[in-house]
């Protein structure tokens, strides 16, 4: 099994993308956010840390991240308790903003670099894939067909995998127009949580 604490170092210290986040209009610094924990239950695969983030240094510290604990079933204690969930976006740090503001993608040169031996390290029961991203990336060609499609297949990997759209205030339309997302996947999504959860808590 990888080593995770050297491997988690020399993420928190990577700059290889220094140069690129220079270049953007927010011109900032790279600032790598990592949580994981080789025996958490749940492992949240994300896209990025947005400007928050990078300022607080704490994933989904921000309405997104409310929004994901809805789903979850969970408060902020349970989801930042390093013992129950790990979460590694599909890049680290920031990626900045475009001359229109808006959100660059994460650069595909850090989930190649460093999700390989990050994910040899973890052994969850549970696998959130958030956003395309992750999903293109977890599930290859299955997921050709977008998020609406991957994630209205989400029966095809449950229990350990659930594939969900990212929970940004952004994709309000997306959720009302897609109805069953509420009432059929987030139910069993949260049923699997509190059992997970319940079974962890009462193995330590």
């Amino acid at each position: 099994m990888t080593a995770l604490g050297p491997l988690i170092a020399e993420i928190q210290s990577c700059r290889i993308c220094a140069d690129r986040f220079a270049a953007t209009e927010t011109a900032h610094k790279p600032h790598p956010v990592v949580r994981v924990r080789k025996h958490a239950p749940i492992l949240i695969i994300g896209q990025a840390p947005g400007a928050r983030v990078h300022e607080s240094g704490i994933p989904f510290d921000d309405r997104s991240g409310d929004r994901l604990r809805d789903w979850l079933g969970v408060d902020r204690d349970a989801f930042y308790d390093r013992d129950l969930f790990s979460i590694m976006p599909m890049a680290f740090c920031f990626p900045g903003y475009n001359a229109r503001k808006s959100d660059l993608p994460p650069p595909p040169i850090c989930a190649k670099t460093w999700h390989k031996g990050l994910r040899a390290g973890l052994t969850p029961e549970i696998t959130l894939l958030v956003g395309g991203y992750a999903q293109k990336r977890e599930f290859g060609p299955a997921a050709k067909g977008g998020v609406t499609a991957t994630v209205s297949a989400w029966r095809d990997h449950a229990p350990r995998r659930f594939p969900l759209p990212h929970p940004s205030w952004r994709n309000t339309g997306w959720i009302r127009n897609n109805p069953w997302f509420e009432a059929e996947l987030l139910p069993e999504l949260r049923q699997r949580v509190k059992e997970v959860l319940y079974a962890k808590r009462n193995s330590d």
